[in-house]
């Protein structure tokens, strides 16, 4: 996963489009449909992986944690692309980045196709959270300043399903060939060096989108915790952050789940938990504009209570419906935190900070996503699946709480 192209950041993204309203006829549709097609399949291979853990610990011999260990990285990797490359399409353009982005896609699905050990795996993963990274806001970018203002399809709203409808459809469809087709672990990845490649070149043969570039400079992003909205900030990270840490381990451990306790062998229906959970991360981003901003963030924390109760109640009863079940109410929750703070820093930090605000929030939530994954590793290989998934849900059910607490006491101090 990647920064989900926050729903509320339109006005800022329509203000670069209208800078650059020349440039947003190069290309017309075509050029919309292969942005938002690059950002898609970049995203899709970053989760194509989730159902083939188990057959890769078959074939290599490794546990579970190793399994968390290889999802962290990926994790890491976006953490660290975000932080050196963030700016990089502002200062080079939103082609060159994009051109990057879908390469190494290409380069990750290529090192998992031949991978033999879990040495390959590691360097594809990094590679892959690279690609995140460098892709999100070269595609952003693009789509906002190639549609423009007037576009009947909001530029953010495009760019959110491509980027989270890749990291759902990416998991379900290699779960999918690797039931159906021959060679489950090099099939699904053929298909998707089919797939990047085709976008790697459907970027290419368009202009590029940005009229302005300021020129190549390789610095680490300055993170920022605006000091305005600095308490609903670090409020809006915990929860979101709470929601991507139950998204890391379920893409982590749910084939691990389905296979030792449910008995389930199919790959697909891995890759369907997986997509539930981040097709709800994009409903639930929407959601949020239909909510009150009071109302916005407490939501999402008795979301996350809920869905972290149902997933333990899964692990203890060793049934799927209350995981599946559990998986859309945090993807929703979720969803509404992610927007809810995205939100907040668009409309009332400083302008001049926004860009660094944003990488921040992001920073956080993909470090949680990454910690908390390897922590469950390390109570899997400590005690078993069950009762590290339960101590799990229940860290996450206490953090919720004790930010919905803090909402209730800093409104009873308002009223």
């Amino acid at each position: 996963m990647d920064s989900t192209g926050p729903t509320d950041s339109t006005d800022s993204m329509d203000s670069a489009a209208r800078t650059n309203a020349p440039e947003k006829r190069k290309g017309g549709g075509l050029a919309v449909f292969s942005v938002a097609f690059a950002l898609w399949i970049t995203m899709a291979g970053t989760t194509a992986p989730t159902p083939l853990y188990p057959l890769y610990g078959e074939r290599f011999g490794f546990m579970p944690f190793t399994v968390t260990v290889v999802f962290a990285v990926y994790a890491l990797g976006v953490v660290l692309g975000l932080l050196l490359f963030g700016p990089l399409s502002d200062q080079v353009g939103r082609r060159p980045v994009l051109i990057a982005a879908t390469l190494l896609s290409v380069c990750a699905a290529a090192v998992f196709l031949v991978a033999e050990n879990v040495g390959a795996m590691l360097v594809a993963r990094v590679i892959s959270g690279f690609s995140a990274a460098l892709v999100t806001g070269a595609a952003t970018a693009s789509l906002a300043e190639r549609l423009g203002p007037g576009a009947r399809v909001r530029p953010a709203t495009l760019a959110l399903f491509a980027n989270m409808g890749g990291l759902a459809c990416g998991t379900l469809l290699a779960g999918v060939l690797a039931d159906v087709a021959p060679s489950p672990l090099r099939t699904p990845w053929v298909v998707m060096l089919v797939l990047a490649a085709i976008g790697m070149l459907g970027v290419m043969v368009n202009g590029e989108s940005s009229a302005h570039r300021s020129g190549f400079s390789l610095r680490f992003q300055p993170l920022h915790v605006p000091g305005e909205i600095r308490s609903d900030f670090l409020r809006s990270a915990m929860a979101a952050g709470s929601g991507f840490a139950v998204l890391g381990v379920l893409t982590a451990v749910t084939g691990l789940f389905l296979g030792t306790v449910l008995n389930e062998t199919s790959h697909a229906l891995t890759g369907l938990v997986v997509f539930i959970a981040f097709a709800c991360t994009a409903f639930g981003q929407l959601l949020v504009r239909t909510l009150k901003p009071v109302t916005a963030l407490p939501a999402a924390c008795l979301g996350l209570i809920v869905a972290a109760g149902l997933i333990a109640t899964s692990m203890a009863t060793g049934t799927l419906a209350p995981l599946l079940t559990g998986a859309a109410v945090n993807g929703l929750a979720t969803g509404i935190a992610v927007g809810h703070g995205i939100g907040g820093i668009t409309t009332r930090s400083a302008p001049q900070h926004r860009g660094a605000s944003v990488s921040t929030f992001f920073a956080i939530l993909y470090a949680m996503l990454a910690v908390p994954a390897i922590g469950v590793g390390v109570l899997i290989r400590e005690t078993s699946l069950r009762p590290a998934g339960e101590t799990f849900s229940a860290v996450v059910a206490v953090l919720s709480l004790g930010v919905l607490l803090s909402l209730v006491r800093t409104g009873k101090r308002a009223a």
